[in-house]
């Protein structure tokens, strides 16, 4: 619905923010003329958070801010303001941990209303716009919530102290504790217990991918030679890539699923979930050799390629899971229209995909795999090859027909830390494949992240047409760890030392001297009710974890001491936390592993022939395995101790060391096997 004279949204950038400028509400975004009014008027805050694809943040804005009587109370006892969570994860940091003390649970929409002073005094997610079964709409809360800050605001903001008391406490620093083996063992231990062994994935619905943990079990059974954990850790990856929460057609991974099947998603896609699962493809790959799981990493990766690449070089943050007002539209099936668009090979794919006339999800059909290709070969009359073929020229048939629907929307800001992972996404794909296009797209993401989101030489969070908002803390870190992995597979002296000037970096202006670890803001960051530190592993990889993995392999290529010690405090920091409750710092779990095994450090001066492929081929996760290309490159380089005394010889060559001490240089995959 439009509205004669758009509000203050108007002049934002934010694709999620721009969705709300024509609503009735006099919607503010977080700044100082918002806050300032706020207190000038002493009008409470109701504060809104969310995001372009989140399909609630859609249903609440059409109930209730698209409804001109809830936006009149709101107008006239509100200061309303809208908050991409995105752009602000400190805000959404601090007003979902105190969602999370208040209800139990958190998630988008958030709804806050908060003290001119910005403390918190009610807050939930989701609110229907009219009561019902005993629950308050969200006028009634309107109403109430109004009239008992114009009558009682001492008792409001006495309530809003406690909170905030509450808060301030949640972010006191823990116990520290020595990251050993044990806490490995006892996280592992801890981790299965919550896995569910039928279906794949952790707990019951809804299930998220959980890619950090996947990956922590896949080295866990790797140090432990148990093959139930990277039993577990394969059958949920084979378990999603069957799922409706793959897209068969088009590849990449939606959020995540309703059902503990795998079969429904919540249908948004997200840049990071598909910069993130690909690695635990390439993973599953170099595990097992076998080359599905390389084909799964391969269609989700060409899937941001095609379709969230900017034309500069960046990626694009998410799709939306609605389309034309519909959930999943743009997706799913009816077996008529697959008929149609795939004539004789219908049956087959029907019978594949279980597309049925009663479909799997509403009356249509999510492409789901639930049977054995065997089994529908056999049925069929055909070969598994000859069905591998009809079901891969089927998809692009599907592909094609689909493209003319309508598109869902796309949120097409850039953010640095999400096109970071990208890039370690890019770098990994490209190792497992050999593939030059993914090489190719993290070398020019990089060159736009260098060209586009720095200002005044600082790196700066989001860019749509412009540069805006300072780095956080995930910004830093996950740009130096891409900067990394980049290094690994194109060993560029430049992306080394960029590396290293962010780990100085995010000493200076984010180190938390008094607990250990780094907080989420930097030191001149704009004063917030708390300073929120990012903490847990869950959808994304903390900044600490990642600023944690930054450091300790810096003092490994470097041999600068001071990054060691600093990686060394943010693992303590965490390792009780982390065995306790492994599913919330996976990534940190995985930093550990490299610390406690101590990295393998490989070279590899690479002159082509078995050595350099050999090596991409094998799952080496505590391991910095750098392919230089040239003695250019290795010039460059030779300020550095990890890569002093090494020379280009006639054919490939691997020096392996650990602890500082070096093996001779190895010219066969044999010898490097023998080694490792």
């Amino acid at each position: 619905m439009g509205y004669a004279v758009p509000n203050s949204l108007i002049h934002e950038t934010s694709p999620y923010l721009l969705q709300h400028a024509q609503n009735p509400v006099e919607w503010y975004a977080w700044n100082k003329e918002a806050l300032g009014r706020a207190v000038d008027e002493d009008k409470p805050i109701f504060l809104s958070i969310g995001y372009s694809a989140c399909h609630w943040c859609h249903v609440m804005a059409h109930e209730s801010f698209e409804n001109e009587n809830i936006a009149d109370i709101m107008n006239e006892n509100f200061i309303n303001i809208k908050v991409d969570r995105e752009e602000r994860p400190d805000i959404d940091d601090i007003y979902q941990k105190g969602c999370q003390l208040a209800t139990g649970q958190g998630g988008w929409p958030l709804s806050a209303f908060l003290t001119p002073d910005r403390k918190p005094f009610y807050i939930g997610t989701y609110i229907p716009p009219s009561s019902s079964h005993g629950r308050n709409g969200f006028e009634s809360i309107l109403r109430q919530l109004s009239q008992a800050w114009k009558e009682k605001p001492g008792d409001i903001k006495g309530t809003a102290e406690k909170f905030l008391e509450t808060l301030r406490g949640g972010e006191r620093a823990t116990a520290p504790a020595e990251p050993d083996r044990s806490v490995l063992d006892e996280a592992a231990v801890n981790l299965l217990q919550m896995a569910d062994t039928t279906h794949g994935g952790f707990g019951r619905a809804p299930k998220f991918p959980g890619s950090a943990n996947i990956s922590f079990l896949f080295r866990y059974g790797k140090l432990s030679g148990i093959s139930k954990f990277t039993r577990f850790a394969l059958l949920t990856l084979d378990r999603m890539a069957r799922g409706g929460i793959f897209d068969q057609v088009g590849g990449g991974f939606h959020r995540y699923s309703t059902d503990e099947r795998w079969l429904a998603p919540h249908f948004e896609k997200m840049l990071y979930d598909n910069a993130l699962i690909p690695v635990n493809y390439a993973e599953a790959y170099q595990v097992t050799g076998s080359p599905a799981y390389l084909r799964i990493m391969e269609k989700t990766l060409d899937y941001v390629l095609r379709e969230l690449s900017s034309p500069e070089g960046g990626f694009y943050s998410s799709q939306d899971a609605d389309t034309e007002g519909e959930e999943g539209r743009y997706y799913v099936w009816s077996k008529k229209e697959v008929k149609e668009i795939l004539g004789a090979d219908a049956d087959a794919f029907c019978m594949f995909y279980d597309v049925t006339d009663g479909g799997n999800w509403e009356g249509k059909t999510i492409l789901y795999n639930g049977a054995a290709p065997s089994a529908v070969a056999f049925q069929c009359g055909i070969t598994v090859g000859e069905l591998d073929g009809i079901i891969e020229r089927s998809a692009a048939k599907l592909l094609e027909a689909r493209s003319g629907r309508v598109p869902p929307g796309l949120d097409d800001k850039v953010l640095a830390s999400w096109n970071s992972l990208m890039v370690t996404a890019l770098a990994r794909g490209y190792r497992a494949s050999g593939e030059a296009r993914y090489l190719d797209a993290a070398r020019r993401c990089l060159g736009f992240i260098d060209a586009k989101m720095h200002r005044d030489g600082a790196l700066m969070r989001t860019y749509k047409g412009e540069a805006r908002i300072p780095g956080y803390l995930d910004d830093h870190a996950y740009y130096g760890c891409a900067l990394l992995d980049a290094f690994e597979v194109d060993a560029e002296e430049r992306y080394l030392r960029r590396a290293s000037e962010i780990g100085s970096h995010l000493v200076q202006n984010f180190w938390d001297e008094e607990r250990g670890g780094f907080f989420m803001t930097s030191d001149v960051h704009e004063g917030l009710i708390v300073r929120p530190r990012s903490g847990y592993d869950l959808s994304l990889p903390s900044g600490n974890s990642a600023a944690a993995h930054l450091m300790l392999r810096l003092y490994h290529l470097t041999g600068d001491e001071s990054c060691l010690k600093t990686a060394e405090r943010t693992m303590s920091s965490q390792a009780q936390a982390a065995a306790e409750n492994p599913f919330a710092f996976g990534h940190m779990l995985n930093v550990m592993y490299m610390h406690i095994l101590g990295p393998a450090e490989i070279t590899v001066l690479d002159k082509g022939g078995e050595i350099p492929r050999g090596l991409a081929e094998k799952f080496l996760p505590e391991a910095l395995l750098i392919n230089v290309a040239s003695q250019g490159q290795l010039d460059a380089l030779s300020r550095y101790p990890f890569f002093a005394g090494k020379s280009f010889g006639g054919n490939s060559t691997a020096y392996i060391c650990r602890n500082k001490t070096c093996s001779a240089p190895q010219d066969t995959m044999n010898g490097v096997e023998a080694l490792l």
